[in-house]
């Protein structure tokens, strides 16, 4: 996953009209490490149809409090340059939760048309 480490990058990386998953972590975040080792595997399975891309809310805090990051991890997805949707819960995120989010941000970004 590539990491996004300044504001102009992040608007660059969300602002194309196909679908970009940005996951929000930190390097502190146990339950962000949790996730890491299924992500690449999520990754390939959504190849072609999802960018993504990873930002530590710790490098970004004015960002991150832009667009109301509190819990981590969190999944935005964007498109366009606009939020499509997001996946924010307090508990940690299973594989499977992951995938149906993934699943719902295809499904959403396809019922808004190009």
């Amino acid at each position: 996953m590539e990491k996004i480490r300044d504001d102009a990058s992040f608007r660059e990386a969300t602002a194309p009209e196909d679908l970009t998953v940005v996951v929000f972590k930190t390097t502190w975040c146990k339950d962000c490490h949790f996730i890491d080792p299924f992500m690449p595997e999520v990754e390939k399975q959504y190849a072609g149809r999802i960018r993504f891309y990873e930002i530590d809310r710790d490098d970004l805090p004015d960002l991150c409090s832009e667009l109301n990051i509190l819990g981590i991890p969190s999944f935005i997805a964007f498109r366009g340059g606009s939020e499509v949707v997001r996946f924010v819960s307090k508990l940690r995120k299973s594989r499977d939760e992951i995938e149906q989010f993934l699943d719902r941000a295809l499904e959403v970004a396809g019922a808004l048309g190009k």
